[in-house]
C-alpha cells in the first residue's frame, strides 16, 4: 500500500508541477486552487508513505516521478523540446528509480 501511496503523491507532484504554468502566476483562481490542492495531497501522501518506507528512497522516487512526468508533460502540452540528450536523462532518472524500488 505504501507504494501506491508514493506512486499516487509523484502523479500528484506531476500535477501541481504542471498546474503552476496554469496558474499564470496564481493569477487565476481555479488553477491556484486545484494547484494548491495537489500539493497538499502529494506531500500528505509522501508522508504516509515513509512511515513504512526509507525516507531517501521514497523522497527520491517521489522527486524522480514528478521530474520524469513532468518533462514528458512539457514535451506534450508545451512544445518543450524533446532532445536525445533531454530523452537520455529521463532514461537515467526512470534507471535510478528502478534501482532504489528494487533495493528497498
Amino acid at each position: 500500500m505504501a507504494w501506491f501511496l508514493l506512486f499516487l503523491a509523484g502523479v500528484l507532484e506531476i500535477g501541481w508541477a504542471i498546474g503552476l504554468k496554469y496558474t499564470d502566476g496564481f493569477t487565476r483562481p481555479i488553477p491556484t486552487a486545484l494547484t494548491a490542492a495537489s500539493m497538499v495531497a502529494s506531500v500528505v501522501l509522501l508522508g504516509i508513505a515513509v512511515r513504512t518506507l526509507p525516507l531517501g528512497t521514497a523522497y527520491a522516487i517521489w522527486t524522480g516521478i514528478g521530474t520524469v512526468g513532468t518533462v514528458i508533460l512539457g514535451i506534450v502540452l508545451f512544445s518543450e523540446p524533446a532532445t536525445a540528450v533531454r530523452l537520455a536523462c529521463i532514461a537515467l532518472i526512470i534507471a535510478g528509480i528502478a534501482g532504489l524500488k528494487a533495493t528497498a
